[in-house]
C-alpha cells in the first residue's frame, strides 16, 4: 500500500510539474511575440512619426515618395468587425436557441455536426465561395461595377464567425438549470417569453464569451477578406474596395524591404495591440456579468 501511495504521489508531482511547465511555456510564447513585435515595429513608427502613421489617410508604400498612413486600415478593421458581429452574433444566438429549445434531438445533432464541420473549413475556401457567390450577388443587387467591397467582406466574416458563436452559445444555454425554464412556464410565461426573458439572461456570460471569440476570428482574418474586399487602401465605405490591417501585412510582406518592411511590422504591432485591448475589455465585461 505504501509503495502504491508513493507511486501515486510521485505521479501527481510529475503531472503538476508538467502542467506548470506548459503554462510557463504558453506565457513565454506570448511574451516573446510581444517583444518581437515591439522591437520590430517601433523603429518605423519613430521614423515615420506616430501621428502620421496612425492618423495618416494615405498608404503608398511603393511610391517614389512613400506614404505610410494606416488610418484607412484601422477604420476598415473596426467597421468590418463591427458589421460582422452585428450580423453574425444575433444569427448565431438564435440558431443556438433553435438547437437547444426547439429542434428535435435528431435534427439538433445533425445541425450541430454541420456547424462543427463549418469551423474546420479553411479560410481560403470561405474566400473562394465569397468570390463566386457573394461578390457577384452584391454587384447585381446594388448595381455596382465591382462587388469586391467592405459589404462583401462583412458578409463573409459574419458567416465565418457563426460556428464559434453557435457552439459556445449552445453550450451556455444548455448549462442553464432546467428548473429556471420549468418555474417560468409554471408561472404562466410562454415558451418564447421563457427563452428571451429567463434562459438567455441566465446564459449571458457564455453568450458574451461567444461574441469575444467571434470578434477575435473576425478581426484576425486575412485570406478570406483579401479575396472579397478588393484589397485597395481606401478610406472605408460600405461599397468601396478596402484593405484590412491583416491584409495590409499579408499582401505586401513577400516583396517588402527597408522602411516598407519595418512599417508592415508596425502595422502588425498595431493589430496585435488592437486585438489585445478589445479582448481585455470584453473579458472584463464577461467576468463582471458572471458576478
Amino acid at each position: 500500500m505504501q509503495t502504491l501511495k508513493k507511486s501515486a504521489d510521485a505521479l501527481e508531482k510529475l503531472m503538476r510539474m508538467i502542467f506548470t511547465v506548459c503554462g510557463f511555456i504558453a506565457v513565454a510564447f506570448v511574451l516573446l511575440i510581444t517583444v518581437f513585435l515591439i522591437v520590430s515595429g517601433t523603429p518605423a513608427i519613430g521614423e515615420i512619426g506616430i501621428t502620421d502613421f496612425l492618423f495618416g489617410t494615405e498608404w503608398a508604400s511603393t511610391a517614389k515618395e512613400p506614404l505610410y498612413g494606416i488610418l484607412p486600415f484601422i477604420l476598415t478593421s473596426v467597421y468590418g468587425t463591427f458589421g460582422a458581429i452585428l450580423i453574425g452574433v444575433p444569427l448565431g444566438i438564435l440558431c443556438a436557441v433553435f438547437l437547444t429549445k426547439i429542434a428535435g434531438k435528431k435534427l439538433s445533432a445533425f445541425v450541430s455536426g454541420a456547424v462543427n464541420l463549418m469551423s474546420g473549413i479553411p479560410s481560403v475556401v470561405y474566400g473562394l465561395v465569397g468570390m463566386i457567390v457573394i461578390v457577384p450577388a452584391v454587384r447585381e443587387v446594388f448595381g455596382l461595377p465591382d462587388g469586391a467591397n467592405l459589404l462583401s467582406a462583412i458578409l463573409v466574416l459574419a458567416v465565418m464567425i457563426l460556428p464559434s458563436v453557435i457552439s459556445v452559445s449552445e453550450t451556455a444555454i444548455r448549462a442553464v438549470p432546467k428548473e429556471y425554464e420549468e418555474a417560468s412556464l409554471a408561472l404562466g410565461a410562454t415558451k418564447t417569453e421563457t427563452i428571451f426573458k429567463v434562459i438567455l439572461p441566465a446564459a449571458k456570460s457564455g453568450i458574451l464569451a461567444s461574441a469575444v471569440l467571434g470578434i477575435g476570428r473576425a478581426i484576425g482574418e486575412a485570406m478570406a477578406v483579401m479575396m472579397v474586399a478588393g484589397n485597395v487602401a481606401n478610406m472605408p465605405g460600405i461599397f468601396k474596395s478596402v484593405r484590412f490591417l491583416t491584409t495590409a501585412v499579408t499582401s505586401e510582406m513577400s516583396y517588402s524591404s527597408g522602411l516598407q518592411r519595418q512599417a508592415l511590422f508596425s502595422v502588425a504591432l498595431v493589430l496585435f495591440v488592437f486585438i489585445m485591448v478589445i479582448n481585455l475589455i470584453l473579458n472584463l465585461v464577461v467576468k463582471r456579468e458572471k458576478k
